[in-house]
C-alpha cells in the first residue's frame, strides 16, 4: 500500500497515454483532473489486487466516447460521483475502491479523481493492459464477467442505469445514449468484487505507466534516449521511425477513425508505414505488409522527446518513433482474438503475434 501524489500522477499520465496505444483521451485532461482533486483532497491510497477482500466492491470508471469529442468536451466533477451513487443505490452495496478500466489517457486518471473526492482507494490493475474502443473488449468479459448494472452520466447531471443480456449489447446501447448525450459520457461499469478483479484483471497496470512516465522523465533530464528507455522498460521493440506525411481522420458512429502515413528517416528512410487506428492504433503496415497487429499494442512517440502520442494528437509533419508491445497473454487466447482481434475490426488478415517478424530479423513483412 502507498499514496499518489502530484508526481506519480505526472509520471502515470505520461506512460498510460503510451500504454493506451493512442487512445483513451486526452491524458493531459485526466492529470488535472487528478491533481486538482489531490490538491484539494489529499493523496489517494493505491492498493494492490492482494489487498483487497474478497467480497469488496470494486467499481471501475471511465469516459466513453470519441476521444476527439473528449478532447473538447472535459467531464465535469459530478458526473462520476453521480454514476457511483446510482451504482450503490442500485446494488445496495457500498463502493470499497475504483479501479480503471483501460490504461490509457483520461481514463487512467480519472479513476484517481474520483477517488480523490469520494475518499476511496485506487487499485492497482486495469481491464485490457491497454485502450480498447468497446466495452466487452476487456479481460473480464473474457472471463465471464458482466459488464452490467452499467451507469451512464453526462455534464447535464442525466443518468442511466442499464442491465442488459450480455456485454456486446451494453456496448451497443451505451454507445447510442453516449452519442445522444453529446459524444461523451461517464460510465460505471463491471461492478464485480475483489476476487473477481484478482483472478481476471491485469495486476501492475498503474504501476508500469508510472515505470514508463518516470523512465521518460529521467532519460530526459540525463540527455539519454527516451525511446529507447521506454522500449527497455516497456519489453516493446522499435518498429518505425518517420515523419507524419498524412493523415485522413473522422468521427463516426462514436469512434475516431482513420489512418496516418508515415514516410520513413534514418534507417527506415525509402520505406512507408501506414497506421490504422479506431480511436486506439490497431494496425502498422510497413510498405503494406503488417508488422504490428492488434490485440498487441502500436504505440508513437515524439522521435526527440519521447512523449507520446495519441490518435488525435498525430498531426502532419510530426516525428516520431513508432513501437510495438506484446499484448497480455489472455488477449492471445482464442475468445481473447474474437473479441479484438484484426478479424473483429474487418482487417482481412489473421493474428501475427508482434514477436514473429522480429524473431526472423525482418523488419519488413
Amino acid at each position: 500500500m502507498r499514496y499518489l501524489g502530484e508526481r506519480e500522477i505526472e509520471d502515470i499520465a505520461v506512460g498510460a497515454s503510451l500504454l493506451g496505444t493512442g487512445g483513451g483521451g486526452d491524458p493531459h485532461i485526466g492529470k488535472l483532473m487528478a491533481l486538482q482533486a489531490i490538491e484539494e483532497q489529499g493523496p489517494v491510497q493505491l492498493l494492490e489486487v492482494d489487498e483487497l477482500p474478497d467480497d469488496a466492491l470494486i467499481v471501475p470508471i471511465g469516459m466513453m466516447g470519441a476521444p476527439t469529442v473528449l478532447f473538447e468536451k472535459a467531464p465535469g466533477e459530478h458526473e462520476a460521483t453521480n454514476a457511483f451513487s446510482m451504482m450503490e443505490d442500485y446494488l445496495g452495496e457500498k463502493v470499497y475502491a475504483t479501479m480503471p478500466i483501460e490504461i490509457g489517457g483520461v481514463n487512467s486518471l480519472l479513476p484517481v479523481a474520483v477517488a480523490a473526492r469520494l475518499g476511496l482507494p485506487v487499485v492497482n490493475v486495469d481491464g485490457m493492459g491497454r485502450a480498447f474502443p468497446e466495452l466487452q473488449m476487456v479481460t473480464f468479459y473474457l472471463d465471464g464477467i458482466s459488464a452490467s448494472p452499467l451507469i451512464l452520466a453526462d455534464e447535464r447531471g442525466n443518468t442511466s442505469v442499464m442491465n442488459t443480456v450480455d456485454n456486446h449489447w451494453a456496448e451497443r446501447l451505451a454507445r447510442s445514449a453516449t452519442i445522444q448525450m453529446g459524444g461523451s459520457a461517464t460510465v460505471a461499469q463491471y461492478p464485480m468484487h475483489g476476487k473477481d478483479v484478482r483472478r481476471s484483471g491485469i495486476a501492475g497496470s498503474l504501476g508500469l505507466a508510472e515505470d514508463i512516465g518516470k523512465a521518460i522523465r529521467e532519460a530526459k533530464q540525463n540527455n539519454q534516449n527516451p525511446v529507447d528507455e521506454v522500449i527497455l522498460r516497456s519489453g516493446g521493440i522499435k518498429l518505425f521511425e518517420g515523419k507524419v506525411t498524412d493523415i485522413s481522420r473522422r468521427t463516426v458512429t462514436g469512434f475516431a477513425r482513420g489512418t496516418a502515413t508515415i514516410e520513413g528517416i534514418n534507417a527506415d528512410r525509402s520505406h512507408t508505414l501506414k497506421l490504422h487506428f479506431q480511436n486506439e492504433f490497431l494496425l502498422a503496415e510497413k510498405n503494406d505488409a503488417p508488422v504490428c497487429i492488434t490485440p498487441d499494442l502500436i504505440c508513437t512517440l515524439d522521435a526527440d522527446t519521447g512523449t507520446p502520442i495519441t490518435t488525435e494528437g498525430l498531426r502532419y509533419g510530426v516525428r516520431c518513433a513508432v513501437i510495438g508491445i506484446p499484448c497480455h497473454e489472455k488477449w492471445r487466447t482464442n475468445k481473447g482474438l474474437e473479441t479484438c482481434g484484426p478479424g473483429y475490426f474487418g482487417y482481412g488478415m489473421d493474428y501475427m503475434p508482434l514477436e514473429t517478424p522480429a524473431a526472423k530479423g525482418d523488419k519488413t513483412v
